[in-house]
């Protein structure tokens, strides 16, 4: 069964009871135990999960694989975000994570996430060398049932140690000084406890909607997104708020509602939190987004005279850039993002954090901050779309791809990037970047227009190039 363990941008996911068996986790789980013994000892590995489905049950069963391959298990009891469990990763200096999520997925899913030392995603260098190990171990009949004998494993619990550090990166006194009011939706997920025991405790008046647990998510996917974040707006509604923010089902990613209601997307977000915390903060260091994110970070970019990096779709690549500590803040437009001195992992609850502090210090709603945002910069309007093809157009567009196209429906084409999939600039500044899925014959789509108006003429343009 190894052939199905592959780990993509964000670990390996599948469907429990199908492909996420008990067999398959310890697979994969003496994978990363084999990988962990190549590094420099000691070997201890922290094991969490978010609030899904059996989650104790596959938490105790690799913390029992990992200690009959000779690698200490430290267990997280509760369900933990994603960034918390990298930053204990740091702090406590072991070998890595697993992380049983999937993320937001829907609630059949689970998965592993895995964390190198530094608490980042591991690199594909690293998931190529614990798919070699799974694959080795597959060939002689799996990953082996661990010892019977070990049921009682070092604990270590990630919460006081995380909040404390958001505490040093987010101004919570501006929040509680300016009486905004907050509602926050961990969406029944890892982030529950977190956003609101910080923002309560230094005096912020913040409600909570879908604040326990439900394996099922409400019955979809633990994804904050606009459709999704109808019961937070009522409740924001309710209580006169400022902002709404949301996590999803391991709180690395995040999801901004306006005081109005109105969802700001992740691409807006980024480009607002790197604006200011660069008047806040006087951090120019540099900026790194995804090739798929906002140009409106590109045209920030050149107004702060900031470095900016354009990396391939995945966090890691951002991760790399913030150890090295070459950017103030990264982010992609999937609702990913991080800021220096942070963990180089995705953390929703920061994110919104952040998010409040601005619009607390600012005194304006996140609408307003956008509009002049565009007046210094001008406006962009980033649209993702999926568009579902048969395995045959899939591979004729797969060849498509590889030229380098002058025009896009009539449109002059002046630059062609390929640091991931196929990004067309054309002339006004608009763009559309292709990526093809690798698990699915379906094509992400991203366009950019610099109007309103012109964007349903792009679309349409995008569109017709994926179908021609």
């Amino acid at each position: 069964m190894s052939s199905v363990i592959k780990f993509g941008t964000s670990g390996w996911r599948a469907i429990v009871a199908d492909e996420f068996t008990l067999a398959n986790i310890r697979l994969a789980v003496a994978g990363i135990a084999a990988y962990v013994k190549t590094q420099p000892a000691p070997h201890r590995v922290l094991v969490g999960r978010d609030p899904r489905f059996l989650g104790e049950t596959f938490v105790t069963e690799a913390a029992r694989v990992l200690s009959s391959a000779g690698v200490t298990p430290i267990v997280i009891p509760d369900a933990a975000p994603t960034p918390a469990i990298a930053y204990a990763v740091r702090e406590q200096k072991t070998s890595g994570a697993i992380n049983f999520t999937a993320s937001h997925n829907p609630p059949e899913y689970n998965g592993i996430k895995f964390s190198t030392h530094d608490g980042a995603p591991a690199l594909p260098e690293v998931t190529g060398k614990i798919e070699a190990a799974i694959a080795e171990l597959g060939k002689g009949g799996g990953g082996g049932v661990p010892s019977p004998f070990v049921e009682t494993f070092e604990t270590f619990d990630v919460k006081p140690a995380f909040l404390k550090r958001l505490a040093e990166l987010v101004d919570l006194k501006a929040i509680a000084k300016s009486g905004i009011k907050v509602v926050y939706d961990p969406f029944w997920g890892a982030g529950r406890g977190y956003s609101t025991d910080l923002l309560r405790e230094a005096g912020v008046e913040v409600v909570a909607v879908h604040d326990y647990r439900d394996v099922l998510f409400g019955g979809h996917a633990p994804e904050p997104d606009d459709h999704l974040l109808g019961d937070a707006k009522a409740k924001m509604k309710e209580i006169g708020a400022q902002i709404g923010i949301a996590t999803d089902g391991d709180a690395d990613r995040f999801g901004i509602v306006d005081a109005d209601g109105t969802f700001i997307q992740p691409n807006y977000i980024i480009a607002l939190l790197f604006d200011y915390l660069v008047e806040t903060r006087g951090w120019k260091n540099g900026v790194a987004k995804s090739v798929a994110t906002t140009n409106l970070v590109n045209g920030l970019a050149d107004f702060h005279k900031v470095p900016l990096y354009e990396t391939p779709v995945g966090f890691k690549y951002i991760g790399e850039l913030i150890i090295a500590d070459r950017i103030a803040i990264g982010g992609e437009e999937s609702a990913g993002l991080t800021i220096r001195g942070h963990v180089p992992e995705k953390d929703g609850v920061l994110a919104g954090l952040l998010a409040a502090e601005m619009v607390a210090t600012r005194g304006k709603s996140l609408g307003v901050q956008l509009r002049e945002l565009f007046a210094k910069v001008g406006s962009y309007y980033p649209v993702r779309e999926n568009f579902r093809l048969t395995p045959e157009r899939k591979a004729a567009f797969t060849e498509k791809l590889k030229a380098d196209p002058t025009e896009l429906s009539g449109r002059k084409v002046t630059k062609v990037v390929r640091t991931d999939g196929l990004k067309l600039i054309l002339e006004d500044g608009s763009w559309v970047c292709y990526r093809l899925s690798g698990t699915e014959p379906v094509v992400r789509a991203y366009t950019e227009a610099r109007s309103e108006k012109d964007m349903k003429a792009l679309r349409t343009a995008a569109e017709a190039f994926v179908l021609s």
